[in-house]
């Protein structure tokens, strides 16, 4: 009897010894850059102003859960990572093209996506940058959650000098330290929600070059060229803490067009009130993957919603994004592409669905392009 409790004893050491040391490790591991910096002193003061900001977190216009009742974000993690699902990843490497960002003419009017919701916009002499995730894993470590084959087209080489980088949250998938670190160098401002700022400064961002914007605001880049900040449906956070940071979209409001970046989000009233507000969208850049119908789904948009919410926005052409790199949830790799385009044929939607590396004309509303994820597995 005396031995078998010494060996209890001896189990309860070892266990608590092992969460003490796994304790530490992950406290070490959040102490590196990747995760950044929470905000503190006039950054936080500034927050604690913002009308968005109430009972120690950024809050969303309307009620949202980020999981459902009965549910718990360790399961949700185990069912989307650790599960296998039907062609939740592609076997086939995906098809992609190389636009030479370089040798784009600067009055040409043009956007190149790089996968998930990072692409570059030319617009009126502008060159603009969102949330660019160009290192091949969305998470704060390289084994975390890597790239589709075929989808790593471009590096920090391959661009020009950047005007705006827009971020519109910090979550992984969007903000990513080692991208920004390596495109530093040819990066005049970057763009972001309050808070994030805190993160940018800290990865050796000048204060002068960190626009720290809540919603409803305007930047004037020059005379009929504005960018404005408004609203989304999403959430923020780095380390444990959550919301402490806030989520944007944009309004690019150009000389020649005006374009939507809706960022992350799930569907809400916000779009139909852009949609009176800002009137007409040549563009709508809308968030329509990494979804499920059980969980995520107040933050982000399957196909019909990110279709609703492109006619809410009264636009002219929708570009749907937030697939085809990154799994983050549970369906089927294409299905986003796969609904979105047979919903937007039914509705007469001019859809936008370019290769990773092929041009979009902003100034040709009648490009095609072709359907490159049929027939891959």
């Amino acid at each position: 009897m005396v031995h078998f409790r010494r060996i209890i004893k001896r189990m309860l050491l070892f266990l608590i010894s092992l969460t003490g040391l796994i304790i530490i490790i992950i406290y070490l591991a959040m102490q590196l850059p990747q995760f950044g910096k929470a905000p503190r002193g006039k950054r936080l003061e500034r927050i604690n102003k913002s009308p968005n900001y109430r009972n120690g977190k950024f809050q969303n216009l309307e009620f949202t859960t980020l999981l459902p009742e009965g549910t718990t974000m360790v399961g949700e993690v185990v069912r989307t990572f650790l599960i296998r699902n039907p062609r939740k990843f592609p076997t086939d490497s995906i098809p992609t093209s190389k636009t030479d960002l370089l040798s784009i003419p600067i009055d040409r009017n043009v956007l190149v996506w790089f996968g998930h919701s990072s692409y570059y916009l030319q617009i009126d002499g502008k060159r603009i940058l969102v949330d660019p995730v160009l290192s091949g894993f969305a998470s704060p470590f390289s084994f975390g959650v890597n790239a589709f084959k075929g989808t790593d087209r471009y590096n920090a080489d391959d661009f020009p000098e950047i005007d705006y980088v827009l971020i519109s949250h910090d979550h992984f998938d969007h903000l990513d330290y080692n991208t920004m670190m390596a495109l530093k160098g040819k990066i005049k401002y970057v763009v972001c929600g309050l808070g994030v700022g805190e993160s940018l400064e800290y990865w050796g961002f000048k204060e002068d070059q960190i626009v720290e914007k809540d919603w409803n605001e305007t930047i004037v880049i020059e005379k009929n060229f504005e960018i404005h900040t408004a609203t989304a449906r999403h959430g923020s956070g780095r380390k444990l803490q959550t919301d402490n940071t806030l989520w944007l979209s944009y309004i690019i409001a150009a000389p020649s067009q005006r374009i939507y970046v809706g960022g992350d989000s799930g569907y809400g009233i916000h779009f139909s009130e852009l949609g009176k507000k800002y009137g007409a969208f040549d563009l709508a850049i809308l968030d329509n993957g990494q979804y499920a119908e059980d969980s995520y789904s107040t933050i982000h948009m399957p196909a019909k919603f990110s279709l609703k919410a492109a006619q809410d926005l009264n636009a002219k052409r929708l570009f749907p994004v937030h697939s085809s790199k990154f799994v983050l949830s549970r369906h089927p790799w294409d299905e986003p592409l796969v609904q979105i385009s047979q919903l937007s044929r039914e509705a007469k939607m001019p859809l936008v669905t370019p290769m990773i590396g092929e041009a979009v004309n902003l100034n040709n509303p009648d490009q095609l392009f072709k359907d490159w994820w049929q027939g891959l597995k």
